[in-house]
């Protein structure tokens, strides 16, 4: 489980974070924010569809390395396009790249959690392992120079298919309603939706929304301030913010006994605000601010992403797990991030590329954006979250006994 968690945010963190820079660098720019926009379509297209087919038909960890190793086949393609300044097939190749990834973000936490069974509690320090790879990935990247070349799309393409080979090698996780009928809802994942039903799950799922508009904002655009502010090496400072996630996300079980899961996931959602009011004061010449911004990751991500990952896995009925974790990535990696990206984007156009003059300070309009999400985001979780620590995570049972147990769901 460890390696597989290395290698997937290995191939995750060797392009994703440098990608906007990449294109600006190859007279790309404009394309920027539809790029990740097109990534976050395919989140929304593709998660849910696989998830679907891993809990009915298809071991996960076979759906993983299949994924994986078309990916990695896609990727090869990206360097001569992006070179030659063909926008709209670059755009192409990024969607098709996408629609293959962004589903193994879900099947690898339900592969994780599944043979965990009862000790899900040692989660965080598998998923410890992810950010390592991420952290590996960008400082390997940095320290060849590749933060802003094409040729990081040769490094991806090869970690991607290494690990889809891999994963064949991991434990079978046979789909967990194999020989249950199968149904148009399945194709979408609607069991998920099921979950919906339950305030505490339903808040989740629209605070993760709206954080998600920071994370799509983030991760187009923070390479390219980086570069707009003078520091050389992004790759290797932005895996500064990977190496933050991996000091916060061993101390989650702590968190969790002495804070409790509402307060640890308000701090993830809020951080992100607070990152971008950073941004704002670096704009004003002062870089280590920027890179103090950074370093918030651990938070913003391990009390984010990985507790409502975590939150999902304990709630989630066993029959559609994967399609449970994939709904978090559809909400996280889909909608949230294209209303982000494509939002950012607009203003992107609007006020960094009309005035090339004004200089980092042109950028603080976009930061605005995630601010209000991350106030917002504050407010609904605080109100309609019902929280009493001291009762337990409940898991939830089938259809049948899904009665009304709000107040004892993922307290």
């Amino acid at each position: 489980m460890t390696l597989m968690m290395l290698l997937e945010f290995m191939v995750f963190g060797s392009w994703f974070a440098t990608f906007g820079l990449v294109l600006a660098t190859n007279g790309l720019a404009d394309i920027i924010g539809l790029a990740y926009s097109l990534a976050a379509v395919a989140a929304i297209v593709s998660p849910m569809f696989l998830g679907a087919i891993a809990d009915r038909f298809l071991a996960s960890q076979k759906a993983l390395g299949i994924a994986h190793i078309l990916g990695g086949l896609v990727m090869l393609s990206l360097p001569l396009v992006v070179t030659a300044g063909s926008g709209a097939v670059a755009l192409g190749l990024i969607f098709a790249y996408m629609i293959f990834f962004q589903p193994t973000l879900g099947l690898t936490n339900s592969i994780a959690f599944r043979h965990l069974g009862e000790n899900q509690k040692l989660f965080p320090y598998i998923r410890v392992f992810g950010t390592l790879g991420w952290v590996i990935a960008g400082l390997g990247v940095g320290a060849l120079g590749l933060s802003a070349s094409v040729n990081l799309f040769y490094v991806t393409a090869g970690a991607s298919i290494a690990l889809g080979l891999y994963a064949f090698t991991l434990p079978s996780t046979p789909a967990p309603a194999k020989g249950v009928r199968f149904s148009i809802g399945d194709l979408v994942g609607a069991k998920a939706f099921t979950l919906l039903r339950y305030r505490n799950f339903a808040v989740l799922m629209i605070c993760a929304l709206l954080t998600a508009i920071s994370l799509g904002v983030y991760n187009a655009w923070a390479s390219p301030f980086l570069g707009a502010l003078g520091i050389e090496n992004v790759a290797g400072v932005l895996a500064i913010g990977q190496a933050g996630e991996v000091l916060f996300i061993v101390t989650i079980p702590l968190v969790l006994k002495y804070v409790g899961m509402k307060w640890a996931l308000l701090a993830g959602m809020v951080m992100w605000g607070v990152r971008f009011a950073l941004f704002i004061v670096a704009a004003d010449g002062q870089t280590w601010v920027a890179i103090l911004a950074i370093a918030l990751q651990g938070i913003c991500v391990d009390f984010f992403l990985v507790l409502a990952a975590m939150y999902i896995g304990r709630v989630a009925p066993v029959q559609f797990s994967a399609q449970a974790q994939s709904m978090l990535i559809l909400v996280i990696s889909g909608f949230g991030q294209f209303f982000g990206s494509l939002l950012s984007g607009w203003v992107f156009a609007n006020t960094v590329a009309a005035n090339p003059d004004a200089g980092p300070t042109a950028w603080t309009p976009m930061w605005l954006i995630p601010i209000v999400s991350a106030i917002l985001t504050a407010i609904i979780w605080t109100v309609f979250f019902r929280y009493n620590r001291k009762e337990p995570l409940t898991i939830l049972g089938t259809d049948e006994e899904a009665p009304a147990r709000d107040s004892a769901v993922a307290h």
